[in-house]
């Protein structure tokens, strides 16, 4: 496992489009997926320490968002053959599990990840509602251990300050988590 940090934010840069299957088996795109006051787009995976140290903060705090305007989306875009527990199958499962509050959209060809520019999972995309990026930063102070309790929401509070100006914080400190897998070149 190799752990990777998220580069800094490109204030400005445009959301890309998108066009994934959800584990509901809809597809979906970013008009299907944006609230009326931004987007959080997460790269997340099932196997991540880092991510399954956060992942029953991320489903609250897109949970919280709802109510600010806010739409959120997962995508998982690992390679499942070298890493099972990615497969489409477990992605269903889990979300089914865990009763994810936004769609989880799985990335076959690996095209969104790297039109997104995404490094790690989990890795967070915070946009307006102009679509254009204010956050690239970290959930929280969690690592392969989550947080306490009281840890600063920071993500949560960079969405709201979006969703109510439409400019995220200046102040960002980057996400950590396990490296994209990549398919090996054909």
């Amino acid at each position: 496992m190799v752990a990777l940090n998220t580069p800094v934010c490109d204030f400005g840069w445009k959301a890309v489009d998108f066009d994934l299957i959800g584990v509901d088996g809809k597809r979906y795109t970013l008009a299907d997926v944006r609230g009326e006051n931004g987007l959080l787009v997460m790269f997340i995976c099932n196997h991540c320490p880092y991510v399954k140290a956060v992942l029953d903060r991320i489903i609250r705090d897109a949970r919280e968002l709802q109510a600010y305007g806010i739409g959120s989306v997962a995508i998982m875009s690992n390679d499942p053959a070298d890493y099972p527990e990615d497969s489409f199958e477990n992605m269903q499962r889990i979300a089914r599990e865990k009763n994810f509050p936004f769609p989880y959209l799985w990335d076959e060809t690996q095209e969104v990840a790297k039109s997104y520019g995404a490094v790690c999972t989990p890795d967070f995309f915070g946009f307006n509602k102009d679509l254009e990026l204010q956050y690239r930063g970290r959930l929280d102070a969690s690592g392969r251990q989550p947080a306490p309790p009281d840890a600063r929401r920071e993500l949560f509070e960079a969405m709201v300050q979006i969703a109510q100006t439409g400019q995220g914080p200046r102040d960002q400190t980057p996400s950590i988590g396990c490296s994209i897998k990549w398919r090996e070149p054909q």
